[in-house]
């Protein structure tokens, strides 16, 4: 695939020659994805105006995704204002993510690991890359569903059961 980026007007413009024919879907992608994250580091685009906002769950996910808590048995206070939940309370499902993440995985879906954007400001303001999410599986439901842990710094851990509407600090041990 021979692919290049243009920076025309703000836009990027990927030509590929050849039509791809006979060249697997994945190669294509694969070229695609590798001009975009091409565009995301050269900062094209940084700073202009955007006609859409980043969805809640926005995610950007690296060569691979950090998938270790184990380090640290987690903070033992809540932020101020914010609701805990005891480790005890979480669903037998939550109760089981917590131990993958304190263990170093394995996790059940590929986007486990990701970093979380915190576009909601609901959780405590930290520098990007800070936040990792843990899809929390729902019973009877064919997607992740809504429910989540993210872990702050390694340490300290969150509970939404909503889809980063409202998160409950977690009171690990209890």
């Amino acid at each position: 695939m021979n692919a290049r980026m243009e920076p025309s007007g703000g836009v990027l413009s990927v030509s590929a020659s050849g039509g791809g024919r006979g060249r697997p879907a994945r190669l294509r992608l694969l070229g695609a994805g590798l001009a975009a994250a091409a565009l995301f580091l050269s900062g094209c685009g940084v700073g202009g105006a955007s006609s859409s906002s980043p969805s809640p769950s926005a995610s950007v996910r690296g060569a691979e995704p950090k998938r270790s808590g184990a380090a640290s048995s987690g903070s033992t206070t809540a932020p101020a204002g914010m609701d805990t939940v005891k480790e005890s309370e979480l669903p037998a499902e939550g109760r089981r993510v917590l131990t993958a993440i304190r263990k170093g995985g394995p996790f059940a879906y590929e986007r486990d690991g990701v970093v979380f954007g915190n576009y909601e400001k609901l959780l405590p303001g930290k520098k990007r890359g800070y936040y990792r999410e843990y899809t929390v599986p729902t019973p009877g439901s064919s997607s992740r569903g809504a429910r989540r842990i993210v872990v702050g710094g390694g340490a300290e851990k969150y509970y939404t059961s909503d889809h980063y509407e409202t998160f409950k600090f977690i009171e690990e041990g209890q």
